[in-house]
């Protein structure tokens, strides 16, 4: 059985001076995979004894980037999805371990009136077909700020926010073709019918006092792992980012 979690911490360095080291510690996952970190190499020194750490940094300072905490080494460690174009903005990181591969991904953001939505395309599609190579080696787990609330279940207010980045159509089918290609929503699948269930607020109206919130963090499985899902928890009460941590426990 393992421990996964996932948190876009928006500024590692912000949430670190609001209490991460004690979230960190009580959260006690196997594997702890951020997003948005928002550093480059040197800027931060975390001190973690018992965790391998694998970091990749944007080019641009101050944004994107991933990292993951993994109290067990690797077989391998992989960074980007393999399209040079693509992995300039530090989004992704893969470890390989004997059973499963763990992918970290931070998706591009679509950006007010779409504004990058070709980009974002471009990043989902090449993002399928590397999960998609993966998984026909081994059972594949993927997290992170995927950018896209999927059904109108997932955020509070879905015909107001319908086109926008996140819930654009062409975002919620893309999304659709990366489950229907062979991965389970593992919090869907536990909590087929469950509302007001959410990762992320934005930080004006008062929108987390509210819950107006949407569900654009995710862990996905590889299907044929999916009844191996034993919790999919949403962390909503753990402060210090816009996003809240999403967790995983798997028995593989």
């Amino acid at each position: 059985m393992y421990k996964f979690i996932s948190w876009n911490v928006n500024g590692l360095r912000a949430v670190c001076g609001k209490g991460f080291a004690d979230i960190f510690a009580e959260l006690d996952a196997d594997f702890f995979c951020l997003q948005e970190t928002k550093l480059q190499e040197g800027q931060i020194a975390l001190d973690l004894p018992d965790y391998e750490q694998y970091w990749n940094y944007a080019e641009k300072k101050g944004y994107s980037g991933t990292a993951i905490f993994a109290k067990k080494a690797p077989l391998s460690v992989r960074y980007g999805v393999g399209v040079p174009e693509l992995d300039t903005e530090g989004r992704l990181i893969t470890l390989e371990y004997e059973d499963f591969f763990l992918v970290t991904c931070y998706t591009p953001n679509a950006q007010r009136e779409l504004a990058r939505i070709d980009h974002r395309l471009k990043w989902d599609d090449a993002f399928r077909n590397y999960l998609c190579e993966l998984d026909k080696e081994k059972v594949v787990v993927v997290c992170g700020d995927l950018n896209v609330a999927h059904q109108e279940i997932d955020l509070k207010n879905p015909k107001s926010n319908r086109g926008s980045a996140g819930f654009s159509d062409e975002e919620r089918e893309s999304f659709t073709k990366t489950l229907d290609a062979g991965f389970t929503d593992s919090f869907r699948r536990l909590n087929p019918d469950a509302t007001g269930c959410y990762t992320w607020w934005s930080y004006m109206f008062k929108a987390r006092e509210k819950n107006a919130g949407w569900r654009i963090d995710y862990f996905l499985v590889s299907n044929r792992a999916a009844e191996k899902i034993t919790a999919a928890p949403i962390y909503a009460d753990i402060l210090g980012s816009d996003h809240c941590p999403v967790g995983l426990e798997l028995d593989i």
